[in-house]
């Protein structure tokens, strides 16, 4: 069965991390976000995968090439993001039997994904506490009976989770109309074929929904929290590693170095000496963490440099950003309330007690800058030495 994943958007909700980069590209432990949905897919039983892109679509080519995961890759680009059902639009060319779609900013257990490619046509579903922020699923027993975009008075606590099996009659019934977001949604090609088809409401058991940056730091809880212990890079005998700590090989640690895992230091990487690690923490590729640096449940992406005498937790450090020594980063508000963060303009609460920063590609902080919880550093922008950092910059 082809599986359609949709890797198109921006991800203005994930901006400064998303300026340079398509949020589906974005580091979750040892591979970009989207290449979790698309090896689901793969040991789900999807011979074949059809990647639709747009934003900076070279960025996804480049890194799935003509095969992954021993199946066949297509594309197919969407010009506008003007929809789910228009991004499954641009992919009709391919479609040539039954066909799955994935959204390829969203993490599935692959036990369901499995389930759903078995039991096709069918929608993925996921209880939450408050289904009127999502599409929401009614049922019958195991049948979807309907399905309804953001209701004020949800039927079900169903949410969907935006991955479908369809029949191959489906491909002819993506042209829908405008919805009122102006936008061409797949719900509508959903209603249709639960009108004409017997269609399996599958549950998942474990779904994240990647579209803000303390996702992206959930997203990579999740998947540094499967890894196994696995030492090949160059590690110092007076360094210590607990629990489930990979490194890679081409990666260095340090004498006095520390790390608790779950982590993951990636190759060409390099921490201490006398660095502490800790919580679910990436380093990704050639980045650095440097003398006396805490890391607390963090993602530095790749070239990212933690300068030595710092800290940083619970905070997405973006490409080639440097910290000047002695950059410290808070994570928590004295009045113990959730931190908040700007998405789009609007200052939200994340949900969490404890939330650091989000740093854009090449941001550079001077020496002893101190930022606040829930701040955002643009690309390419700068703090001067001893500047307190209290709002977005």
């Amino acid at each position: 069965m082809q599986a359609i994943v949709l890797a198109a958007g921006e991800g203005t909700r994930m901006r400064p991390l998303s300026a340079s980069c398509p949020k589906p590209m974005l580091p979750v432990a040892e591979e970009p976000l989207v290449a979790h949905t698309a090896r689901a897919a793969v040991e789900a039983g999807a011979d074949e995968l059809v990647l639709v892109v747009g934003y900076e679509a070279d960025t996804v080519r480049e890194y799935f090439g003509a095969e992954y995961a021993g199946i066949p890759v297509k594309y197919s680009v969407q010009e506008e993001q003007r929809g789910t059902a228009d991004a499954v639009r641009a992919a009709r060319e391919h479609i040539d039997g039954p066909f799955a779609v994935l959204n390829g900013d969203n993490l599935y257990d692959t036990a369901a994904v499995k389930r759903l490619l078995s039991n096709g046509p069918g929608v993925g579903t996921y209880h939450v506490e408050d289904p009127s922020n999502y599409g929401v699923i009614s049922t019958d027993g195991p049948r979807a009976t309907g399905i309804v975009e953001k209701p004020d008075d949800p039927p079900t606590n169903l949410a969907n989770t935006g991955a479908y099996v369809f029949p191959e009659e489906a491909r002819d019934w993506l042209d829908v109309g405008e919805s009122e977001r102006g936008e061409f949604e797949i719900t509508d090609v959903v209603e249709r074929v639960i009108e004409e088809y017997d269609v399996t409401a599958v549950e998942v058991e474990r779904w994240l929904d990647v579209g803000r940056p303390w996702e992206l730091l959930e997203a990579n809880e999740w998947k540094l929290d499967e890894l196994e212990r696995d030492v090949r890079g160059d590690v110092s005998e007076r360094a210590t590693l607990d629990g489930n700590v990979v490194v890679e090989e081409g990666a260095t640690v340090k004498s006095g170095v520390v790390i608790e895992g779950p982590a993951l230091i990636r190759s060409g990487a390099s921490v201490g000496p006398n660095a502490y690690i800790r919580g679910a923490t990436l380093v990704d590729e050639n980045a650095k963490v440097g003398h006396s640096v805490e890391v607390k449940n963090s993602v530095l992406s790749p070239g990212a440099t933690v300068g030595h005498l710092s800290y940083v937790g619970d905070s997405v450090l973006g490409r080639d950003v440097n910290f000047g020594a002695g950059t410290n980063v808070a994570n928590l508000r004295h009045d113990g309330e959730s931190v908040k963060h700007t998405v789009k303009g609007d200052r939200v609460s994340t949900g969490r007690r404890k939330f650091g920063v989000v740093v854009g590609d090449d941001v550079k902080t001077g020496i002893n800058t101190s930022l606040y919880p829930g701040v955002s550093l643009s690309e390419g922008s700068m703090t001067h030495p001893n500047e307190e950092v209290s709002r977005d910059k």
